[in-house]
């Protein structure tokens, strides 16, 4: 069986050589004498203009169906790994750079590489994205048994040391709605530089109507009711009512809540919210996305057509928005489990990982990590931008768990 195995890796016949460590695990050959252990040879290439070297960041080597990981810091120029055993593996660069006052993480990624000999010299592109002052620091999507979905929402908190105001913020799921292995085929001339998001919302105001101080909190309900109630589902972990903002999607079985309702941007090419009265994102996991548009920046999605795109991977006529890399404050990948990191739609730079809670209707979610505490003993959370590392998993939601702050306009106060 050894002999097998060595032979066929090394012959680069993938699918039998699948078939034989289905039966003589990889990691198994860790115990024996004569396995083929591997050298990877690995270069990281900056894509910032202003970064010259990736010395110094860390790179994860992670076979999760062998439970088998590797983790080192980068070298100047190419990094050498040894006694790397053969198998698939989720290849992760990450790491922080304060540049000119700046805070960026840099992130690269190859999310489903198999590494066999004569396969083991990689270069890996790694890209940089400032880090925003507002994070999604608990996801709660998986919903309730018997496939109750509408106690799902989004915790936003101001992760900075400044105030910020969220008017203006906007809040997008990205396509495809499930992870999947069949990726989205966009435009060649968008270069990387977008994300594509099937639904956009925003916060309305001012511009200084929501005022959130450094720790502080606030929650995006899909539908912002008692869920505990005997009309909605009683086993529900969470009673939504305090929420601050609601995806009100004018459906009079769930009519209307006290919170601020959203405001609609985009839905197919359109500003409508569509005919089905019904906005949730994936019990198995969505992507999502926090953004922002410069002051000086118009973004039209519905007007621009610019701005809008085909998957040119399928025939169907379904338009999604292009929100530009650059706009991004947050993002967060969530998906069925750990074996989905292959199905990746969030480009790395903004999110380098995968979070998961492994079943749906499950009550669970997750919530960022702390990291911190401020003077005041505030919550300050871990943000990489990378969701494997960034998050708790399997909780048991609850509004500001690490005791964030409630605005002075919360209703719920």
């Amino acid at each position: 069986m050894k002999t097998q195995l060595y032979m066929l890796l090394k012959a680069g016949v993938l699918l039998s050589a699948m078939t034989i460590i289905s039966c003589a695990k990889i990691n198994m050959a860790l115990e024996t004498d004569d396995i083929k252990y591997i050298q990877l040879e690995l270069e990281a290439l900056p894509m910032l203009a202003d970064i010259k070297s990736t010395a110094g960041l860390k790179v994860v080597l992670e076979n999760y169906t062998e439970k088998y990981r590797i983790e080192r810091e980068l070298n100047e120029g190419t990094t050498k790994i040894d006694s790397i055993i053969p198998g698939r593996y989720s290849i992760t660069i990450s790491g922080e750079l304060d540049n000119g006052g700046d805070r960026f993480f840099l992130n690269g990624s190859l999310p489903n590489y198999m590494l066999l000999p004569g396969n083991e010299r990689i270069r890996v592109n790694v890209d940089g994205a400032k880090v925003g002052p507002l994070a999604f620091t608990e996801i709660f999507y998986a919903g309730t048994a018997p496939f109750y979905f509408r106690n799902q929402f989004y915790e936003i908190t101001n992760n900075s040391d400044e105030l910020v105001y969220l008017d203006g913020l906007y809040f997008a799921n990205l396509h495809p709605t499930i992870a999947t292995t069949t990726l989205p085929v966009w435009p060649a001339e968008d270069n990387g530089a977008y994300a594509y998001a099937q639904r956009i919302w925003k916060i309305p105001g001012a511009g200084r109507d929501y005022p959130l101080k450094p720790g502080e909190a606030v929650t995006i309900a899909q539908f912002a009711a008692n869920h505990k109630l005997p009309q909605y589902n009683p086993n529900s972990p969470i009673d939504c009512s305090k929420s601050e903002f609601e995806f009100n999607m004018d459906n009079p079985n769930f009519p209307n809540q006290p919170a601020i309702d959203m405001k609609h941007v985009f839905y197919d090419g359109r500003a409508a919210k569509g005919s089905i009265p019904q906005y949730l994102t994936s019990v198995f996991g969505a992507a999502y996305i926090l953004f922002r548009v410069p002051e000086n920046d118009t973004y039209d999605p519905v007007g621009n057509t610019n701005l809008q795109t085909r998957d040119l991977g399928t025939t169907s006529a379904t338009l999604y928005a292009k929100v530009p890399l650059k706009y991004v404050i947050d993002a967060v990948e969530a998906a069925h489990n750990e074996s989905m990191i292959g199905a990746k739609r969030v480009p790395s730079v903004i999110d380098a990982g995968m979070t998961w809670v492994g079943a749906t209707y499950n009550s669970l979610g997750v919530r960022r990590k702390v990291v911190g505490r401020r003077a005041d003993g505030s919550p300050i959370f871990m943000d990489t931008n990378n969701s494997t590392v960034d998050f708790e998993r399997q909780v048991v939601p609850e509004f500001r768990h690490y005791g964030q702050g409630v605005p002075v306009w919360s209703n719920a106060n």
